[in-house]
């Protein structure tokens, strides 16, 4: 008679077919595990709760737009990394004896930034450079002091620098 070696049966975890069905459901649960601690843990902060009342404020801002366009406004911002001076062009004086500059971060608003700048007798806006994260972008938007028109540009601070604020529309 014929013998028939039967070979000799490893246990199950010594196997590989279990482990790799157990894995697939695992690696699911991990994942979802991994994303309810994301989005427990971080902010929504680009979602805006009343969209009606940021509507009207971008009405606003198009109408100070429209104002600073009508006044041929143009701006000229520079700092040495101290100091912010700022030089306003009109097809008239402009009034403001100071205006608002704001350094508004383009994805967190914590970091935002205003500053008033008073005239000089030499007719120039100055005031001092405030903290800035070095190496960042940020939105430069300048205002009058009674908010009747708005400039505004982009700017990615790197030390020193000069631009032009113009009509954002």
């Amino acid at each position: 008679m014929y013998e028939y070696a039967t070979p000799a049966q490893r246990p199950w975890y010594r196997q590989a077919w279990p482990w790799f069905l157990i894995a697939l459901p695992a690696s699911a649960v991990f994942g979802g595990i991994a994303t309810l601690i994301l989005a427990v843990q971080s902010p929504n902060a680009l979602v805006v709760d009343d969209y009606y009342k940021e509507g009207l404020a971008i009405n606003q801002q198009i109408h100070r737009q429209t104002a600073a366009s009508d006044m041929n406004l143009n701006a000229l911002l520079r700092s040495d990394g101290k100091q912010l001076s700022l030089d306003l062009s009109a097809t008239e004086p402009v009034a403001d004896d100071r205006v608002i500059l704001q350094f508004i971060h383009v994805t967190r608003a914590e970091l935002d930034r205003e500053v008033i700048m008073q005239r000089q007798a030499d007719g120039r806006y100055q005031t001092a450079l405030p903290e800035l994260a070095q190496g960042t972008t940020w939105n430069l938007r300048l205002q009058g002091g009674d908010n009747s028109w708005e400039l505004g540009t982009r700017l990615t601070l790197d030390g020193p620098f000069q631009t032009y604020l113009t009509n954002a529309r």
